[in-house]
């Protein structure tokens, strides 16, 4: 079950033992307890007020003990309208307008104070789904930020691997070439090898600047993306902690069910409007033998 009922206390306002409801006439009272067509009585006045404010009583200390506890409040509050609509239904009791009114009022106050109660229950209910999806989406920016190094790396790769290879190849060319012995015996002149290590040393700087371009350009990209995600990841555990922020709040003020005094304040009045009902509509002869 998703709620307790606390034990009946002996002395709540509104609570007490029902007032005896006599009947204004004998021919009244015979008709109240003719046989219906579906074969039952009508309770008698002194039954349909103990009836009702048990009922009253009960509902007044009915306990949610799980949260979230604004679940139980559309069922509770049917339960007491219905005790309500029991009682002004009934023909042993004679209702006034003084009675309704109050009813209506206590109703609207309690009805109001129970949607106060739901939306804060909510507000935490909605602050768990937001920190569950603020952490959800971390992980996927997480991820898809390792995805995206992965693919610049090997795009990097795939362009920077032949310039390399370039520049290992021209480097080696050049070296060849200094390590060349001039002379007429030799078959190079000097100045055959001086032009030659020019033209090597043109081709090997200009692949070292293709390389160091492509390198610097691959920097950018993943210095441009590296922002990107460090931006994103403290927005989002920003999120986090004032998700857990308002969580805290939230939790330390709904430890209990915040309705429960709200619930039994409106019960008692309830209860006292029920009595106060009875002593305005208490014969006056009634009244003056309960005096004496």
């Amino acid at each position: 079950m998703g709620y307790q009922r606390r034990p009946e206390a002996s002395t709540s306002r509104g609570f007490g033992r029902p007032k005896r409801v006599r009947s204004k006439t004998k021919s009244k009272k015979q008709r109240l307890i003719e046989t219906s067509s579906e074969g039952q009585t009508e309770p008698s006045p002194e039954e349909l007020v103990s009836k009702t404010l048990n009922n009253l009583r009960n509902l007044g200390y009915q306990m949610f003990s799980l949260a979230p506890f604004y679940e139980y409040f559309e069922h509770w509050l049917m339960n007491l309208k219905t005790v309500l609509a029991d009682f002004e239904s009934s023909q042993a009791i004679t209702m006034d307008d003084q009675f309704r009114e109050v009813c209506s009022q206590v109703m609207s106050k309690v009805e109001l104070a129970l949607i106060d109660t739901r939306l804060k229950e909510a507000s935490l209910t909605e602050a768990m789904r937001s920190l569950l999806s603020s952490k959800d989406m971390l992980s996927q920016t997480e991820k898809e930020h390792i995805a995206q190094i992965k693919e610049i790396t090997a795009r990097k790769e795939y362009r920077t691997k032949p310039l390399v290879d370039k520049v290992e190849m021209l480097q080696e060319e050049l070296d060849t070439i200094d390590q060349m012995r001039t002379g007429f015996l030799k078959g190079i002149s000097a100045k055959t090898k001086a032009q030659k290590e020019e033209e090597a040393t043109l081709r090997l700087t200009s692949a070292k600047e293709d390389l160091g371009e492509a390198v610097r350009s691959f920097a950018t990209e993943e210095s441009t993306l590296r922002e990107g995600y460090e931006q994103r990841k403290l927005r989002i555990l920003e999120e986090i902690a004032n998700d857990q922020r308002e969580i805290e709040r939230l939790e330390s003020a709904s430890q209990i069910d915040d309705s429960a005094e709200v619930r039994r304040t409106a019960c008692e009045n309830l209860a006292d409007a029920v009595n106060a009902l009875l002593k305005r509509t208490e014969p006056v002869s009634d009244r003056t033998e309960s005096s004496s």
